[in-house]
């Protein structure tokens, strides 16, 4: 089914022509029909499954259909969500897809100067996109209605929980009146989740989008043992080998971002970092540098983990494990997003094998394993514009001979055998598998 077949209106039809957006997305095929009948919906979808235009494309049609005087302050359809970040990017996902109606879109988040987010509430407003924090912080201050909301969408619900959220969706329900259409979007499905879940919801349709691997078909995964002390040399022959890349790299701190934005510049490659210690409004320029491509290599933590659709991001790579396997598929899932293919390759140190193995239990197959002998190691190291330690400087200089002279052979090719690049013919290792 295409979307031109479905029944909404001309101009969210004309957007999604504009975006080349020809057919729904799995979750998108099964969601839009129950929202636009009305009902309550509880949908467990995992990342980069298009869920946003998900529930965006049919309430944007039932409020542009059902389209009333807003009083001031007044909200129609409230978004909640739990960062920043994801605040901003579903704002522009409903803005780009409203663009020829004349529904009013606003992105609520804290970390700005509220004065211009307080002069569109007062005109009241089709569709918010709010974080708790300055949701209730206005509300308190008497700058938002909610009591003829007609919509309320709960997205990212099982992130919110895991940040404590769990009272503030609760008290949003006190401001709401008890005839609304309830829309509850979450990436996992737990206890705690369920319990959640059917306490907002009323007889909802329930949709569950889970394929047997929870990363995504469109990526290429695999882990290089690469240890502690020589990640920064392997990323950096990484952006190396791919000039032309865009490549989003996760670190476990903020404080290990710093590090390893400080490493690429003694080595002369550009990089952004984005983590929880940055003013609001570097964060923004960050993103937009990065979404625009002026430097393609951003490090960052967790933060960008979760519900981030960051365009043509073409490799992932985890600089450091996640402590918690399911970030592993959040990560991953930065590329590889929609049609696109996507690759993410992880560096695992020895001490951090036990992550390794709880990613492999949590995902339900082994991580293929990318093989890289002594002399490619080896060679790494010596390639790099960083001075490697003392005792790999004393282990280079026996093979000084040798690899000065495989410097010039090796130039126009490949530097990185484990690399998913055009130019590589390799094998790679998976218990008893093999893929070449």
């Amino acid at each position: 089914m295409k979307f031109e077949q479905y029944n909404i209106s001309p101009e969210i039809k004309r957007s999604l022509e504009d975006l080349g957006f020809k057919r729904p997305t799995d979750i998108q095929f099964k969601a839009i029909p129950s929202i636009l009948n009305g009902d309550d919906v509880l949908a467990i979808a995992q990342t980069g499954t298009g869920k946003t235009a998900a529930f965006a494309i049919p309430v944007l049609h039932i409020l542009q259909r059902k389209r009333r005087r807003i009083g001031r302050k007044e909200v129609r359809c409230l978004v909640m969500v739990p960062t920043r970040e994801l605040a901003i990017q579903i704002a522009e996902v409903f803005e780009t897809l409203a663009k020829y109606t004349k529904l009013n879109i606003l992105g609520l988040f804290g970390g700005v100067e509220q004065a211009e987010q307080v002069k569109k509430l007062d005109q009241g407003v089709d569709v918010m996109i709010a974080t708790p924090g300055r949701m209730f912080d206005l509300i308190n201050q008497e700058h938002i209605d909610l009591s003829n909301l007609d919509i309320l969408i709960l997205d990212e619900a099982d992130h919110m929980l895991d940040l404590g959220f769990i009272r503030d969706i609760r008290d949003v329900l006190k401001h709401i009146p008890r005839d609304h259409q309830t829309l509850f979007f979450s990436a996992t499905i737990d206890k705690n989740i369920k319990e959640l879940a059917y306490s907002v919801v009323r007889n909802a349709i329930r949709i569950q989008i889970s394929p047997q691997d929870p990363v995504s078909k469109n990526v290429n995964h695999a882990v290089a043992f690469v240890e502690m002390d020589d990640k920064r040399f392997f990323l950096e022959r990484l952006v190396g080998e791919l000039p032309d890349a865009k490549i989003l790299v996760f670190v476990r701190t903020k404080v290990r971002a710093e590090r390893v934005f400080a490493a690429m510049e003694r080595v002369g490659v550009k990089s952004l970092t984005m983590h929880g210690g940055k003013e609001q409004k570097d964060r923004l320029q960050v993103m937009e540098e990065f979404k625009k491509g002026d430097i393609k290599l951003l490090i960052t933590t967790d933060v960008n983990a979760r519900g981030i659709d960051i365009p043509n991001v073409d490799y992932v790579v985890n600089y450091d494990l996640p402590d918690v396997p399911e970030n592993y598929v959040h990560r991953v899932g930065r590329t590889g997003r929609g049609v696109q293919r996507g690759q993410a390759v992880s560096f695992c140190s020895t001490e951090e094998k036990p992550l390794l193995e709880a990613i492999e239990a949590y995902i339900g197959k082994p991580v293929v394993v990318m093989k890289i002998d002594s002399q490619d190691y080896r060679e790494t190291l010596s390639f790099s514009e960083d001075i490697p330690n003392d005792n790999w400087q004393l282990l280079l200089d026996e093979h000084e001979k040798e690899l000065k002279n495989k410097k010039e052979k090796r130039s126009k090719q490949s530097l990185l055998p484990f690399l998913f690049t055009k130019h590589c013919s390799l094998t790679f290792y998976s218990h008893d598998q093999s893929f070449v």
